[in-house]
Protein backbone atom coordinates (compact mmCIF):
# COMPACT_ATOMS: atom_id res chain seq x y z
CA UNK A 1 0.00 0.00 0.00
CA UNK A 2 2.50 2.23 0.48
CA UNK A 3 4.42 1.73 -2.46
CA UNK A 4 1.52 2.11 -4.18
CA UNK A 5 1.02 5.53 -2.94
CA UNK A 6 4.79 6.41 -3.63
CA UNK A 7 4.40 4.98 -7.03
CA UNK A 8 1.72 7.33 -7.33
CA UNK A 9 3.03 10.69 -6.07
CA UNK A 10 6.35 9.89 -8.30
CA UNK A 11 4.30 9.62 -11.38
CA UNK A 12 2.68 12.79 -10.79
CA UNK A 13 5.91 14.40 -9.78
CA UNK A 14 6.92 13.15 -13.04
CA UNK A 15 4.09 14.24 -14.82
CA UNK A 16 4.71 17.94 -13.81
CA UNK A 17 8.30 17.82 -15.65
CA UNK A 18 10.56 16.84 -12.55
CA UNK A 19 13.53 15.05 -12.71
CA UNK A 20 14.21 11.74 -11.53
CA UNK A 21 17.27 12.66 -8.76
CA UNK A 22 14.48 15.01 -7.68
CA UNK A 23 12.07 12.47 -7.10
CA UNK A 24 14.06 10.22 -5.68
CA UNK A 25 14.96 13.37 -2.75
CA UNK A 26 11.61 14.38 -2.10
CA UNK A 27 10.21 10.83 -1.74
CA UNK A 28 13.37 9.37 -0.15
CA UNK A 29 13.49 6.11 -2.33
CA UNK A 30 16.14 5.07 -4.98
CA UNK A 31 16.70 6.81 -8.10
CA UNK A 32 15.93 3.07 -9.79
CA UNK A 33 13.02 2.92 -8.28
CA UNK A 34 11.54 6.47 -9.77
CA UNK A 35 13.13 5.10 -12.90
CA UNK A 36 11.13 2.18 -12.88
CA UNK A 37 7.77 3.79 -11.91
CA UNK A 38 8.08 6.35 -14.42
CA UNK A 39 9.80 4.38 -17.60
CA UNK A 40 6.34 4.97 -19.43
CA UNK A 41 5.57 8.96 -18.52
CA UNK A 42 7.22 10.49 -21.73
CA UNK A 43 8.25 14.48 -21.07
CA UNK A 44 6.70 16.89 -23.63
CA UNK A 45 10.03 18.71 -25.18
CA UNK A 46 10.03 21.97 -23.14
CA UNK A 47 9.56 20.02 -19.90
CA UNK A 48 12.71 18.10 -21.26
CA UNK A 49 14.53 21.64 -21.81
CA UNK A 50 14.11 22.40 -18.40
CA UNK A 51 15.88 19.92 -17.19
CA UNK A 52 18.78 19.76 -19.69
CA UNK A 53 18.88 23.78 -18.28
CA UNK A 54 18.99 23.05 -14.46
CA UNK A 55 20.82 19.50 -15.00
CA UNK A 56 23.75 21.69 -16.46
CA UNK A 57 23.50 24.98 -13.76
CA UNK A 58 23.45 21.83 -11.05
CA UNK A 59 26.58 20.79 -13.03
CA UNK A 60 28.19 24.33 -13.28
CA UNK A 61 27.35 24.94 -9.54
CA UNK A 62 29.17 21.99 -8.99
CA UNK A 63 32.08 22.31 -10.98
CA UNK A 64 32.69 25.82 -9.23
CA UNK A 65 31.55 24.51 -5.54
CA UNK A 66 34.38 21.99 -6.32
CA UNK A 67 37.29 24.35 -7.37
CA UNK A 68 36.41 26.47 -4.49
CA UNK A 69 37.12 23.91 -2.55
CA UNK A 70 40.34 23.62 -4.61
CA UNK A 71 41.36 27.19 -4.40
CA UNK A 72 40.91 27.31 -0.39
CA UNK A 73 42.89 24.22 -0.16
CA UNK A 74 45.88 25.62 -2.36
CA UNK A 75 45.86 28.64 0.03
CA UNK A 76 45.88 27.00 2.56
CA UNK A 77 49.06 24.70 1.85
CA UNK A 78 50.63 28.15 0.73
CA UNK A 79 50.20 29.62 4.17
CA UNK A 80 51.08 26.80 5.92
CA UNK A 81 54.11 26.33 4.31
CA UNK A 82 54.91 30.15 4.07
CA UNK A 83 55.17 29.89 7.94
CA UNK A 84 57.42 27.15 8.12
CA UNK A 85 59.31 28.43 5.21
CA UNK A 86 59.92 31.50 7.71
CA UNK A 87 60.92 28.99 10.49
CA UNK A 88 63.39 27.53 8.40
CA UNK A 89 65.34 30.56 6.41
CA UNK A 90 65.43 32.87 9.12
CA UNK A 91 67.60 35.57 8.29
CA UNK A 92 70.40 35.14 5.54
CA UNK A 93 73.79 35.09 5.99
CA UNK A 94 76.12 36.58 3.95
CA UNK A 95 77.31 33.27 2.46
CA UNK A 96 73.63 32.27 2.08
CA UNK A 97 73.42 35.29 -0.37
CA UNK A 98 76.39 34.50 -1.84
CA UNK A 99 74.87 30.90 -2.87
CA UNK A 100 71.63 32.26 -3.69
CA UNK A 101 72.43 34.57 -6.41
CA UNK A 102 74.88 32.35 -7.59
CA UNK A 103 71.99 30.16 -8.24
CA UNK A 104 69.91 33.08 -9.33
CA UNK A 105 73.22 33.68 -12.01
CA UNK A 106 73.95 30.55 -13.19
CA UNK A 107 69.57 29.91 -14.38
CA UNK A 108 69.34 33.81 -15.58
CA UNK A 109 72.56 35.77 -15.97
CA UNK A 110 74.37 36.35 -18.91
CA UNK A 111 76.99 33.99 -18.85
CA UNK A 112 79.17 34.46 -22.07
CA UNK A 113 82.94 35.12 -21.55
CA UNK A 114 83.57 37.34 -24.89
CA UNK A 115 82.99 40.75 -22.59
CA UNK A 116 80.31 42.66 -21.32
CA UNK A 117 78.55 43.89 -18.39
CA UNK A 118 77.05 41.28 -15.79
CA UNK A 119 73.62 41.33 -16.00
CA UNK A 120 70.64 39.01 -14.66
CA UNK A 121 67.79 39.09 -16.85
CA UNK A 122 63.73 37.97 -15.49
CA UNK A 123 60.31 39.36 -15.37
CA UNK A 124 59.89 38.85 -11.67
CA UNK A 125 60.14 41.82 -9.50
CA UNK A 126 61.01 39.53 -6.41
CA UNK A 127 63.67 37.88 -8.60
CA UNK A 128 65.16 41.03 -9.61
CA UNK A 129 64.89 42.50 -6.08
CA UNK A 130 67.14 39.64 -5.07
CA UNK A 131 69.34 40.39 -7.98
CA UNK A 132 69.56 43.43 -6.85
CA UNK A 133 70.59 42.69 -3.29
CA UNK A 134 72.83 39.90 -3.69
CA UNK A 135 74.91 42.66 -6.21
CA UNK A 136 74.80 45.34 -3.90
CA UNK A 137 75.41 43.49 -0.37
CA UNK A 138 77.54 40.45 -1.93
CA UNK A 139 79.40 41.62 -4.46
CA UNK A 140 79.88 45.50 -3.48
CA UNK A 141 78.17 46.95 -6.51
CA UNK A 142 76.92 50.90 -6.09
CA UNK A 143 73.24 51.62 -6.85
CA UNK A 144 74.78 54.29 -9.44
CA UNK A 145 76.51 51.21 -11.49
CA UNK A 146 72.74 50.00 -11.91
CA UNK A 147 71.93 50.35 -15.46
CA UNK A 148 68.33 48.60 -16.09
CA UNK A 149 67.08 47.72 -19.34
CA UNK A 150 63.45 47.25 -20.36
CA UNK A 151 62.26 44.53 -22.50
CA UNK A 152 58.61 44.68 -23.33
CA UNK A 153 56.15 43.91 -26.45
CA UNK A 154 55.43 47.05 -28.87
CA UNK A 155 52.15 47.02 -27.89
CA UNK A 156 53.11 48.46 -24.45
CA UNK A 157 54.30 51.64 -26.00
CA UNK A 158 51.27 53.85 -24.50
CA UNK A 159 52.46 52.69 -21.05
CA UNK A 160 56.38 53.48 -21.59
CA UNK A 161 56.11 56.24 -18.69
CA UNK A 162 54.19 54.19 -16.11
CA UNK A 163 56.67 50.76 -17.02
CA UNK A 164 59.43 53.44 -16.39
CA UNK A 165 57.88 54.57 -12.83
CA UNK A 166 57.27 50.58 -12.25
CA UNK A 167 60.77 49.72 -12.15
CA UNK A 168 62.02 53.08 -10.92
CA UNK A 169 60.24 52.87 -7.79
CA UNK A 170 60.49 48.56 -7.29
CA UNK A 171 64.63 49.20 -7.51
CA UNK A 172 64.75 52.42 -5.74
CA UNK A 173 66.84 53.17 -8.96
CA UNK A 174 66.24 56.90 -10.83
CA UNK A 175 64.71 57.18 -13.90
CA UNK A 176 67.74 58.90 -15.16
CA UNK A 177 69.95 55.62 -15.20
CA UNK A 178 67.65 53.36 -17.19
CA UNK A 179 69.20 52.86 -20.41
CA UNK A 180 65.70 52.58 -22.49
CA UNK A 181 62.69 50.87 -22.86
CA UNK A 182 63.37 48.06 -25.87
CA UNK A 183 60.05 47.67 -27.52
CA UNK A 184 59.87 44.66 -29.27
CA UNK A 185 57.99 44.27 -32.54
CA UNK A 186 55.81 41.90 -33.62
CA UNK A 187 52.09 42.88 -32.41
CA UNK A 188 50.21 40.07 -30.97
CA UNK A 189 46.68 39.82 -32.46
CA UNK A 190 44.88 39.43 -28.96
CA UNK A 191 45.33 42.11 -25.93
CA UNK A 192 45.93 40.25 -22.60
CA UNK A 193 44.11 40.48 -19.65
CA UNK A 194 47.15 41.16 -17.57
CA UNK A 195 47.82 44.13 -20.19
CA UNK A 196 47.40 47.06 -17.67
CA UNK A 197 49.33 44.95 -14.96
CA UNK A 198 52.31 43.73 -16.97
CA UNK A 199 55.82 45.58 -16.91
CA UNK A 200 57.99 43.26 -19.08
CA UNK A 201 61.59 41.81 -18.66
CA UNK A 202 64.28 43.53 -16.63
CA UNK A 203 67.63 43.20 -17.58
CA UNK A 204 69.70 44.36 -14.56
CA UNK A 205 72.74 45.14 -15.85
CA UNK A 206 76.37 46.43 -14.06
CA UNK A 207 78.43 49.09 -15.73
CA UNK A 208 81.66 49.03 -15.86
CA UNK A 209 81.67 44.89 -14.39
CA UNK A 210 83.16 42.93 -16.96
CA UNK A 211 86.15 41.88 -14.22
CA UNK A 212 83.12 41.51 -12.00
CA UNK A 213 81.44 39.13 -14.55
CA UNK A 214 84.49 37.02 -15.02
CA UNK A 215 84.37 36.62 -11.04
CA UNK A 216 80.56 35.38 -11.21
CA UNK A 217 82.02 32.68 -13.94
CA UNK A 218 84.80 31.93 -11.95
CA UNK A 219 82.76 31.00 -9.16
CA UNK A 220 80.17 29.29 -11.42
CA UNK A 221 82.73 27.60 -12.40
CA UNK A 222 84.14 25.95 -8.71
CA UNK A 223 80.29 25.30 -7.89
CA UNK A 224 79.88 23.11 -11.34
CA UNK A 225 83.53 21.23 -10.36
CA UNK A 226 82.56 20.45 -7.00
CA UNK A 227 78.94 19.30 -8.37
CA UNK A 228 80.76 16.79 -10.74
CA UNK A 229 83.08 16.09 -8.56
CA UNK A 230 80.24 14.87 -5.83
CA UNK A 231 78.63 12.76 -8.66
CA UNK A 232 81.63 11.05 -9.86
CA UNK A 233 82.45 9.84 -5.68
CA UNK A 234 78.72 8.85 -5.30
CA UNK A 235 79.17 6.90 -8.91
CA UNK A 236 81.97 5.71 -7.28
CA UNK A 237 81.21 4.42 -4.03
CA UNK A 238 78.08 3.12 -6.10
Amino acid sequence: MVKAVEKEKARELRRKGFSLSTIAKLLKISKSSASVWCEDIKLTKRQQATLDKSQKAAGYRGRMKGAQANKQKRLDALAKHKIQGDRDVKLLSKRDLLMLGLGLYWGEGVKADRGGPATIVNSDPDVILMAMRWFREVLGVSKDDVRPYIYISEIHRPREHKILQYWSKTLGVPQKQFINVVFLKGRPKKKYENYDSYYGILALRIRRSTDLKYKILGLLQACAQQSRGSLMVKTEDS
